[in-house]
Order: C-alpha cells, then sequence, then structure tokens
C-alpha cells in the first residue's frame, strides 16, 4: 500500500460516485490506486501478497480455511451472521477465495462464510485448499470455473 492509503482511499470515495457504489458493494475496488504500481500490482494478482499470512497460520492466529479476516467496520454488514463470523478463526482461504473473491459483492460472501461456519469438515477444507491453487492461478478468483462449480454445488444444497 502506498502512504497515507486511508486518506487516499477516503478522497476516492468522496469525489467519484462510481468508486463508492463499487467499495460499498464488495469493500474492494477493481482499480486501487492504494496498491503501489508494477511490483504491488503484480503480488497482488497473484495473491502472494497473502503469504506473509503463513505466519498468522503458524502462530494460531489464522486458520488455513476459514473466512477471510475483515475490517471493524466490516463486521456490520454480517447482521444476523456475525456470530457465525466470529465462532470462526480467519483463514488464508476460503469459500470466498474459490467462489469470485472480489468479483462477489460483499452480501454473497457474507452468505459464503455463515454457510462455511454452519457445514465446515476437514472434507471440506481439503475441497477448498485444492481448489485455491486454479482460483488463484486464474487471478481473477477462478469465477468462471471455480465459480460456477460453486453456484452449481450452492443449487444441490450443499457448496463445496
Amino acid at each position: 500500500m502506498v502512504k497515507d492509503s486511508g486518506a487516499i482511499l477516503a478522497e476516492i470515495l468522496a469525489r467519484d460516485p462510481d468508486a463508492r457504489a463499487e467499495w460499498d458493494a464488495s469493500q474492494k475496488l477493481k482499480d486501487d490506486p492504494r496498491i503501489i504500481p508494477g511490483i504491488g500490482h503484480f503480488l497482488r494478482k497473484s495473491s502472494l501478497d497473502e503469504l506473509p499470512q503463513l505466519f498468522n497460520v503458524l502462530k494460531g492466529d489464522m486458520s488455513l480455511v476459514g473466512p477471510r479476516p475483515i475490517t471493524e467496520t466490516e463486521l456490520s454488514h454480517y447482521g444476523e451472521f456475525l456470530g457465525h463470523y466470529l465462532a470462526l478463526r480467519p483463514g488464508m482461504t476460503g469459500l470466498w477465495q474459490i467462489s469470485g473473491r472480489s468479483d462477489v459483492d460483499y452480501a454473497r460472501r457474507v452468505q459464503l462464510d455463515a454457510s462455511y461456519a454452519s457445514r465446515n469438515s476437514m472434507l471440506r477444507d481439503l475441497r477448498i485448499m485444492a481448489t485455491t491453487l486454479p482460483a488463484v492461478m486464474a487471478r481473477r478468483g477462478a469465477y468462471v470455473f471455480v465459480g460456477l462449480l460453486a453456484m452449481h454445488a450452492l443449487r444441490l444444497g450443499s457448496i463445496v
């Protein structure tokens, strides 16, 4: 992130209604100006910026699989599902990552986290981990390949 990234984000959201709508829907910006050009974009697109989280997994603060960490301001998005989110340690990967990541709106992200919390298992975690690498390699959250798999599984009543 660039220096003063919080101030930069606030300025952009105040002057650009399209950016504000995108941020409100997903808490993400497709063309985030806070990312350092060049290497920063590469690290973000390849998800290599996530590797330091392995230290948090080793410390026991995070899990390999679970809902992604969120900020305090994002807690309000969870509404009645907040207990589901808080019951688990955040994970390096999860249903949101293999179901489209930033292409998924926040309401769907909450739905995926609640689904994971209510029906997690070792087998499901293994499936999510196995699906993460193709999702990362696609650099779009594997929206086409894995997202379709996830949508199909939802129709059948059990996702991944």
